[in-house]
């Protein structure tokens, strides 16, 4: 049994999300304006944080931020660049972290996971609040590890440390029994959308399990 569950953490929570890659197994489209029904899919993102109040929305971008920002234009969005963006994902949670007020916790989206229900980041971030010894929440599905992640303040000056193209699972031995995995029945935790074909293979899961193009997902 974890030890400290019942005391509620009270931490709020911005969200982070990764949109800074070169999408080059996407043909060089962004895969943060993929369209997702009527909308790109940083807009959905932002729609899901929105919903539930996690803000403010800080989006990592890289080589694609001018088309990026274009997109978001008008939104409560902030758009950050990373200017060393293809020396690794971490250097990219980094400056995202960067970005976030002291004492805010983070949740931390790859924009590779656009597909994730509103309900599934609900009950991350609740039991990132409720149980006090979670500083790193991880979601699971049929067993496998995904994302989006919540992560504590206490994680970030470990995050700080690591070189920007070390991953972050390096970091999972060393935060051990702090870390708490979440299984959920949303396939969208594990579906990485980095190439055309899983993009449209995505689309049409999710197409069948949300009729309704204007929910969310909550």
């Amino acid at each position: 049994m974890r030890s400290g569950t019942s005391r509620p953490n009270r931490t709020p929570f911005a969200a982070i999300v990764l949109a800074a890659g070169a999408s080059t197994r996407m043909q060089g489209s962004p895969k943060a304006l993929l369209p997702i029904d009527s909308e790109p899919a940083v807009q959905r993102i932002l729609n899901v944080c929105e919903e539930l109040e996690v803000a403010p929305v800080i989006v990592v971008a890289g080589r694609d931020s001018a088309p990026i920002r274009g997109a978001l234009r008008g939104t409560a969005a902030l758009v950050v660049e990373n200017p060393s963006w293809s020396e690794g994902r971490t250097g990219s949670i980094q400056v995202g972290l960067g970005a976030v007020e002291d004492g805010v916790g983070a949740l931390l989206w790859p924009i590779d996971h656009p597909f994730v229900q509103a309900r599934t980041v609900e009950a991350l971030v609740s039991r990132a609040r409720s149980d006090a010894m979670a500083l790193w929440v991880v979601p699971t599905f049929e067993g496998r590890g995904g994302h989006p992640i919540v992560l504590q303040p206490p994680t970030f000056a470990a995050i700080s440390g690591l070189s920007r193209d070390t991953p972050l699972r390096n970091l999972l031995a060393e935060f051990g029994p702090q870390v708490l995995r979440v299984p959920v029945s949303d396939p969208g935790v594990t579906e990485n959308v980095d190439t055309p074909e899983t993009y449209r293979a995505a689309l049409e899961r999710y197409r069948r399990e949300v009729p309704d193009p204007s929910w969310t997902g909550g």
